[in-house]
C-alpha cells in the first residue's frame, strides 16, 4: 500500500522527500541478510524455568520497559504523517515499548510541522520517547529537538551512503566527530549515535566511544536500504556508473559482534532486519541491550490499523518469552548469557576480521 498526499508548494524538498521515504520504504523488500540466520541459539531440554515467572522487562534510558524493544526512527515533517506518528506512538504506549522519531529537521525549518512530532509525546506522555537529528547538528538544533518532544535521549544519525544517493545530499563529513563530542558533554540527555542501515565496524564504535557516547545503535545491512529507497526516489540516477552495491555495508549480527569484540561500557541497539522474537532474542544473546523495528511495524499500520500493531507487538514480545523458556532464560540477563553458534557467511566474515567466535558457544 502507498500513501499519497497533495504537497504543499511551499519550497520545502524536505517534506517531499518524506513522502517519498515512506512510499519506498514500503514497497522496497530487504536487500541482503542481517545475518540473523547464521546463529543459532542453544537449547536447553531441562530449562528448569517457569512460564509464569519469566520476565521480559529491562530498563532503558532510566524507564521500564515491557521488553527490550523499540520502534525506532521512521518518519514525522509532513501534515500527511501526523496519525502515522501518532498511531506509533499509542501502540508504544500500549505495549510498553520505546519509540524514536525521524529526523526532525523538518520541523525546525518549519513549524507548521513541529505537531507531526509533538504528537508523539502527547499521545505517549510518561514512556521512552527518542529525538532524532543528523549528528552534524548545531546545539541549537539538537536541544530544540529535544524540548520539542521532552525527549528522553537524541538519536544523533549518521548516514553517509544515504547522502551519497541523495543528488541533494551532503558531501562533506569532517567534523562529525568533534560535533559529536561537543554534543554528548553539552546536551542534558543521553546521545545515541544511529546508523541508518549499512552497519558500524569495531573501528567506528571505538571512535564513537571517544566522542563520549555510551549508546550505540549499529542499525546494519539486511533491513530497510536507503540506498535503494534514495533511487527509486529520484528520476535520474546519479549512482548508475558506480554498478550493485545494494549489499554496501556490515550485517546487523556482524556488527553486533564486532561491537562486542571491543569489550567497551556501551548499550547496544540492534536494528537493521530484526523481523521476528527469535531475531530479537538472537540480538539480546549477541550484546544488545534494545532491538529495534522500523518497517515491519509502519507496514502493518498502514495496512491493518494500530490494533494490529498492537498485536504485532504483543506476539512479538510473548514470542520472546517463549525463545527465553527454551533457552532456560528467567530475565533477561539470563538471556545475555545464553550460548550461540554462529556459521555461514557471517562466521565467515568474522574469523576473517580476527575474532574467535567460538567464545559465543563457550558462555555460561
Amino acid at each position: 500500500m502507498r500513501l499519497w498526499f497533495t504537497l504543499e508548494r511551499d519550497g520545502f524538498l524536505r517534506k517531499s522527500r518524506k513522502i517519498d521515504h515512506i512510499n519506498n520504504a514500503l514497497s522496497t523488500p530487504d536487500q541482503a541478510e542481517a545475518g540473523f540466520k547464521d546463529v543459532q541459539m542453544l537449547h536447553q531440554s531441562l530449562p528448569e524455568v517457569n512460564w509464569n515467572e519469566i520476565d521480559t522487562t529491562y530498563k532503558f534510558l532510566g524507564k521500564q520497559l515491557a521488553a527490550p524493544l523499540m520502534i525506532n526512527a521512521m518518519t514525522g515533517g509532513h501534515p500527511g504523517l501526523k496519525e502515522i506518528n501518532r498511531n506509533l506512538a499509542w501502540a508504544a504506549k500500549e505495549t510498553g515499548t520505546a519509540i524514536a522519531l525521524g529526523s526532525q529537521k523538518a520541523a525546525l525549518d518549519d513549524e507548521s510541522v513541529v505537531n507531526t512530532y509533538t504528537v508523539v509525546r502527547e499521545e505517549n506522555p510518561d514512556g521512552i520517547v527518542i529525538a532524532n537529528l543528523s549528528a552534524a547538528c548545531t546545539l541549537g538544533e539538537a536541544n530544540r529537538a529535544v524540548e520539542m518532544v521532552r525527549a528522553d535521549a537524541i538519536q544523533l544519525h549518521v548516514n553517509a551512503p544515504q547522502e551519497m544517493a541523495m543528488t541533494e545530499g551532503d558531501r562533506d563529513f569532517r567534523g562529525i566527530m568533534e560535533n559529536i563530542t561537543s554534543l554528548v558533554q553539552r546536551l542534558d540527555v543521553p546521545v545515541l549515535i544511529k546508523e541508518v542501515g549499512f552497519g558500524m565496524s569495531m573501528e567506528t564504535v571505538h571512535k564513537m566511544h571517544k566522542t563520549g557516547a555510551r549508546i550505540i545503535d549499529v542499525s546494519g545491512r539486511g533491513g530497510t536500504n536507503f540506498i535503494a529507497i534514495e533511487e527509486g526516489r529520484l528520476a535520474k540516477n546519479d549512482n548508475k556508473y558506480i554498478g550493485d552495491i545494494s549489499g554496501w555495508g556490515i550485517s546487523t549480527v556482524a556488527s553486533l559482534v564486532e561491537v562486542k569484540e571491543l569489550h567497551l561500557p556501551l548499550e547496544i541497539v540492534a536494528s537493521g532486519g530484526v523481523r521476528t522474537s527469535y531475531d530479537i532474542a538472537k540480538s539480546i544473546a549477541l550484546g544488545a541491550s534494545v532491538a529495534g523495528i522500523s518497517r515491519p511495524f509502519l507496514q502493518t499500520l498502514i495496512e491493518n490499523g494500530r490494533e494490529e500493531l498492537y498485536n504485532h507487538i504483543q506476539q512479538l514480545i510473548e514470542g520472546l518469552k517463549k525463545i527465553m523458556l527454551m533457552s532456560g532464560s528467567v530475565d533477561i540477563l539470563h538471556l545475555q548469557q545464553v550460548p550461540l553458534v554462529i556459521g555461514g557467511e557471517t562466521a565467515s566474515w568474522l574469523k576473517t576480521r580476527g575474532i574467535d567466535i567460538s567464545k559465543f558457544a563457550r558462555k555460561s
